[in-house]
């Protein structure tokens, strides 16, 4: 990777280019203030950097993640360098309010990136709220997030009757329902993709690093399985980026590989469905 810049996807209602892996927070940054609970997220954070990535998501949800997501770019001085997305999860005008306004100071950040919508919990209040902000510079860009396929009939109406700059959703390789009308409706709407839950929950690649990797992984640019299941992620024109959770920043730098080197064709994505 010296040398190479991580690639990046156009945001579709700005042009603004986004680098396509990015590092979710959940479980993964909901720590202590301790030393030692918190410099591997340190070091996580500067391997995300240094691989050219950006987005760093969190949520209300998450404990502590916003806060020490704060603390440590406050401490590295590389506000700068990222993109911060957040979430709103309550119910009530007013309530959301109060905690978008708390998770801005968490942050350290008195304009968020993205704020989004955490599982469509009073998307409407929130939404109507967030258009406001949004023009006052608050925050720079809207969207609605889920994690579930049972949620895909309330996100696709959502993103029907909404001006959405992004919707967050789950999509991987063991888990392709958003192939269905999720995606091509994304791109067809002009709405950028994040991608949560892109190893599948986990699972996936637990039982995969037991296996070698095929004969094709070099090929596709894999040099583990993680990079293998995130370029498939990746290979969907719709997705415009992928933010798996680690707190290791081997692992960081192992995601952020699969933002390097060709990504796979239709024809390489039915080689890795076929590898489950």
């Amino acid at each position: 990777m010296a040398g190479e810049r991580m690639a990046t996807r156009p945001i579709p209602s700005t042009g603004e280019a986004l680098p396509v892996v990015g590092c979710g927070t959940w479980r993964t940054f909901d720590v202590g203030a301790g030393t030692a609970e918190r410099a591997p997220l340190a070091a996580v954070l500067d391997a995300l950097f240094a691989a050219g990535g950006s987005v760093i998501d969190s949520s209300p949800m998450y404990g502590a993640s916003e806060g020490v997501v704060g603390d440590l770019l406050a401490a590295a001085g590389s506000r700068d360098r990222a993109f911060l997305a957040t979430k709103v999860w309550t119910s009530g005008r007013e309530a959301g309010i109060s905690q978008m306004r708390r998770s801005a100071e968490l942050l350290r950040a008195p304009r968020i990136d993205l704020m989004q919508v955490h599982n469509l919990v009073d998307w409407r209040a929130h939404l109507a709220t967030l258009a406001g902000w949004k023009a006052d510079g608050r925050v720079r860009y809207v969207g609605v997030t889920h994690y579930t396929p049972g949620a895909h009939d309330a996100l696709e109406a959502v993103m029907r009757a909404e001006r959405l700059d992004f919707v967050q959703i789950n999509y991987a390789l063991d888990d392709r329902a958003a192939e269905d009308r999720l995606l091509p409706l994304a791109a067809d709407r002009g709405i950028a993709v994040l991608v949560n839950q892109p190893f599948g929950g986990g699972g996936l690649l637990r039982r995969l690093r037991g296996r070698p990797l095929p004969g094709w992984a070099g090929e596709a640019g894999c040099a583990s399985w993680a990079q293998v299941l995130l370029k498939f992620v990746l290979g969907h024109p719709a997705v415009t980026c992928a933010i798996p959770g680690t707190s290791r920043p081997e692992h960081m730098r192992d995601n952020a590989g699969a933002g390097f080197g060709p990504m796979p064709d239709a024809e390489m994505r039915a080689r890795m469905t076929a590898a489950l």
